[in-house]
């Protein structure tokens, strides 16, 4: 069984040269966020790894576990990938990415649900029934990582080229034209990694697209700035001024990432620079913010997610 699961890691296993700056063509600022987000994408696929041979959840929980607090909730998100992607290609009921979540992956989820979408963007469409995202408010987070994938991917088509779908098929209850704005933020968290950090880089590129693209574009990239890091506080400053009306997104895009570190007990230091920077409050003060503006509601004309987005930025307009 052992070597069973050796070939389905070798076979399913992305290579690790596929994350490296240089061969994606990505702007690097310096060889410290260089260095870093290498190591993000190397945390993604060995988390990936895991899963992809892992004979149960726990057992690949347990590996999990293993990797550093800065770059574990990236290990999850490769997991939530590798397992998406084997419920997806296995027949019967699909059960791997369910029994992650029922355990300490419940902790992980946001990432958890984003790494479901970069198994959307691997598999073939008529699987895509077969991915498990069930909570209505928080799979709208499996776009974010479908966007994410397209963007660090195909950079050129959906950064570079602006692509945009002209009618996104999931999730087919959903309303007309909502996914690609949650795709968009997914776009702008990996443009995060495209400029490699460096904030005049990236909001050049932000620049040159659509502006009623830009809010969600600020939205995801303020989320990879304070999960991920990379730049120094005046960096961030700089960031937040040059984002001028887009402030409030970038707020509320650093709150989600707030509330994922806290929820999963990942904080570490540059977390508390980056929502003292963008929310004007610590990290925790951030991640409650996420916390008590939960729609009450999950169904409705407008999708409760983007309710919820908006009264996370509303709580930090004063500030903004």
């Amino acid at each position: 069984m052992q070597s069973l699961r050796d070939l389905r890691r070798r076979i399913l296993t992305p290579d690790i040269s596929d994350t490296k700056m240089d061969v994606r063509g990505f702007h690097v600022k310096d060889e410290e966020s260089k260095a870093l987000l290498e190591t993000v994408g190397a945390s993604f696929l060995t988390g990936y790894g895991y899963a992809a041979e892992a004979p149960t959840a726990a057992a690949a929980e347990r590996r999990l576990e293993t990797v550093p607090t800065r770059f574990r909730g990236f290990a999850y998100e490769g997991a939530g990938m590798g397992f998406a992607v084997r419920d997806a290609l296995r027949p019967g009921r699909p059960r791997h990415v369910a029994n992650l979540l029922a355990g300490r992956g419940d902790a992980h989820v946001y990432m958890i649900y984003v790494g479901v979408g970069w198994a959307m963007a691997r598999v073939p469409r008529m699987r895509w029934g077969r991915l498990h995202a069930p909570d209505p408010l928080l799979r709208w987070l499996v776009l974010d990582g479908y966007g994410f994938h397209q963007a660090y991917f195909h950079t050129d088509r959906y950064v570079y080229g602006q692509y945009r779908h002209p009618r996104f098929p999931w999730p087919a209850d959903g309303p007309q034209g909502y996914a690609d704005r949650v795709i968009d933020q997914g776009i702008g968290r990996a443009t995060w990694f495209v400029g490699g950090t460096d904030v005049d880089r990236v909001t050049e590129i932000f620049g040159a697209f659509p502006a009623h693209r830009r809010a969600d574009l600020y939205a995801g990239a303020g989320l990879a700035a304070t999960y991920a890091g990379g730049a120094t506080e005046a960096d961030l400053r700089r960031f937040r001024d040059r984002a001028g009306d887009y402030r409030v997104d970038l707020a509320q895009g650093s709150a989600f990432a707030a509330g994922a570190r806290v929820r999963a007990g990942l904080v570490v230091p540059h977390n508390e620079i980056a929502t003292q920077v963008f929310c004007g409050v610590s990290t925790a003060e951030a991640a409650k913010a996420t916390d008590v503006t939960v729609p009450a509601e999950p169904h409705g004309a407008e999708p409760a997610y983007e309710r919820w987005r908006r009264a996370i930025a509303a709580e930090f307009e004063g500030w903004c």
